[in-house]
């Protein structure tokens, strides 16, 4: 049977994710650093070890696990969910925020809580203030919209992952489905999830294609289903996993091309 569906993951697949994350942290790293003598470079690097540690401290972190919400989201999302776990979630977020900086200007040597404070808040308007998308990602949802039926399946907290695409005007128009694994209770890898999809998307595995970057949840969860995919590597790193993608492609564009011979 053909493919006659695309489902695409949206952080560092269509949204660039990293980017984002690595200017709000420049923009709030040069910031502190006008308002002390500290290295914005080291700086930033202590806030990340510092947001890693404590984000697996807490009791939500097998939830986090689950949904597939990473350290930095936990740094600028409100989490404002229905579910316990993000409610319980969107109490901690504004400490976590505050004392992952706090901790990253001590590890430094720099004791001022109250600059943290200041900089977890900064952090969170300098990423709504960065979105970035690649190049070619309206271009070959340009290409591919009406030919294709596209589903958009992303891990994160639904208040999160829409706040993404409402600071990115554009995305949400191409697709006929845009699933949320908040929403469904479990993330990817999880074949459930893409049971869900396959169900919602109506379609079989043998009619849809799974384009992401990462292996462990895009590639893997697919696989499970019996569904092709498409790891998108755009920056050549070497697959040390167990994990076997059906293509693998540098960019969107180079996954457009690669459409014409399936």
């Amino acid at each position: 049977m053909s493919i006659n569906t695309i489902i695409f993951d949206l952080d560092d697949t269509l949204l660039w994710d990293k980017k984002s994350i690595k200017t709000a942290f420049e923009k709030t790293c040069d910031y502190a650093a006008l308002k002390c003598d500290v290295d914005p470079a080291k700086l930033e690097e202590a806030v990340r070890q510092e947001a890693r540690r404590l984000y697996e401290s807490y009791e939500i972190y097998d939830y986090t696990v689950l949904i597939g919400i990473n350290p930095f989201e936990g740094l600028w999302g409100t989490f404002d969910d229905p579910t316990d776990s993000f409610q319980k979630m969107k109490g901690i977020v504004p400490e976590y925020r505050k004392n992952a900086w706090t901790n990253g200007l001590n590890a430094l040597g720099i004791d001022n809580a109250q600059l943290g404070a200041e900089l977890g808040e900064h952090f969170v308007e300098e990423r709504k203030k960065s979105p970035f998308v690649y190049e070619d990602t309206f271009a070959v949802l340009d290409a591919l919209k009406g030919n294709y039926q596209l589903v958009l399946l992303t891990n994160g907290a639904p208040s999160l992952q829409n706040l993404k695409l409402e600071i990115t005007p554009g995305i949400v128009p191409y697709f006929d489905h845009i699933i949320i694994s908040g929403d469904f209770g479990k993330g990817k890898p999880d074949a459930s999830l893409f049971e869900f999809m396959m169900d919602k998307a109506g379609i079989t595995a043998s009619e849809g294609i799974m384009v992401g970057d990462n292996l462990n949840t895009d590639i893997l969860g697919s696989s499970r289903v019996g569904m092709k995919n498409v790891w998108i590597n755009r920056e050549g790193n070497m697959n040390n996993s167990q994990v076997t993608p059906t293509y693998e492609v540098k960019s969107l564009t180079e996954f457009k091309e690669l459409l014409k011979s399936l």
